[in-house]
């Protein structure tokens, strides 16, 4: 049995014919750059996740970088953020010519660690990007009364988490600006690459939507310099289509969750994802700690079994970020992390057989 991490088919199956007279609307029209889809689809996510603006870009690292420069983070600028995400977290803030600080992360939640925050600020701390990690958000009431108490902007990485809540509170939302990506596999995903920028904040808002061409307004009349990064009006579209079925395929990865805990719950060696008692998660991923980790992989894949390793390096110790001057064993609680999570399939469609015969072979591994 051959067992996908994801399956973009079972998805694209029941939406094709609809995806597919959209698409063929814009290329009669010709409207591919900020067409009419881009508003209304902006229009939908704000509503969705009950915030005043939503500002479409080309891409959920463009989306960090817009973020950055609205809130005018530059040169000798600190960033606070968590070594174990994706690169393009602490990427951006590189981009922008600020320095990127690491701050170690929960052993449970993989989340950054708010009581180990405030030791890393110092007079140049213009910010904090909160990543909520594999659709969990991260514990944001600690994090706003760290940034409120030393006058810092915090931003939310939520590219994988769009849909999660934190305290009834929606992730992206909480913080000055949020941040979503519409990457394939993301949980609502477009055929490409897009991005967001979320914010209850008018003048915010304002600024994001002239940064995302070059910082014009009017039309060749440049106040800041941005980027060229729009919303593609294509994936506008499709994504337009996809969002009003979210809340069910989040609810279908939460039931696969559910079993897979019930399962799996007397194998001693593994350690299924914790959910933090005030957060809802949205399982972008469903991430074990394993013992023996390397060779359950190998023993995964040798049975056709889709499962991946987010993230195999802590962004401390890759190369580009030696500058930093960060060293091993700085952040111990990151660095052990990667050696041992490995994710399992948990996408909406995947049928139960799949997961039981994911159950049977790690069970398997371990007798």
């Amino acid at each position: 049995m051959k067992v996908n991490l994801l399956d973009l088919d079972a998805q694209y199956a029941s939406l094709r014919g609809d995806i597919k007279n959209e698409i063929a609307k814009i290329m009669e029209s010709h409207q591919y750059i900020l067409g009419p889809q881009v508003k209304e689809f902006e229009d939908m996510v704000a509503d969705y996740c009950r915030c005043d603006y939503a500002i479409g870009c080309a891409s959920g690292t463009d989306a960090l970088v817009l973020a950055l420069k609205a809130l005018d983070i530059a040169g000798d600028d600190e960033v606070i953020t968590t070594p174990f995400t994706f690169f393009a977290t602490a990427s951006s803030i590189d981009r922008v010519g600020a320095k990127t600080v690491f701050v170690d992360i929960k052993a449970d939640t993989f989340n950054i660690d708010p009581d180990k925050i405030e030791a890393a600020i110092t007079p140049k701390t213009k910010a904090i990007i909160v990543v909520h990690l594999f659709g969990q958000p991260a514990e944001m009431d600690k994090i706003m009364q760290i940034a409120k108490k030393h006058n810092l902007k915090v931003i939310e990485d939520n590219a994988q988490g769009i849909g999660a809540e934190y305290d009834g509170k929606v992730a992206g939302t909480i913080a000055d600006i949020g941040t979503l990506s519409f990457f394939p596999s993301k949980n609502l995903g477009c055929m490409g690459d897009g991005g967001m920028c979320l914010s209850n904040d008018s003048e915010l808002a304002a600024k994001l939507k002239q940064l995302r061409v070059h910082g014009e307004n009017p039309k060749y009349y440049h106040k800041w310099i941005g980027l060229n990064s729009r919303l593609d009006t294509i994936q506008a579209a499709v994504l337009k289509i996809k969002l009003p079925h979210l809340d069910a395929w989040s609810d279908a990865r939460r039931k696969n969750a559910e079993y897979y805990y019930e399962m799996m719950k007397n194998i001693a060696e593994i350690q299924m994802p914790f959910i933090n008692e005030k957060a809802k998660s949205i399982f972008n991923q469903f991430t074990l700690i394993a013992q023996d980790r390397d060779r359950l992989l190998e023993h995964l894949q040798a049975n056709d079994i889709g499962c991946a390793i987010y993230y195999p390096m802590p962004l401390h110790l890759q190369e580009c970020f030696a500058k930093l001057g960060y060293k091993e064993g700085d952040f111990p609680i990151a660095e052990e992390t990667v050696k041992r999570v490995i994710s399992i399939p948990v996408y909406s469609e995947i049928p139960r057989e799949h997961q039981d015969f994911v159950i049977e072979k790690i069970r398997e591994f371990y007798k």
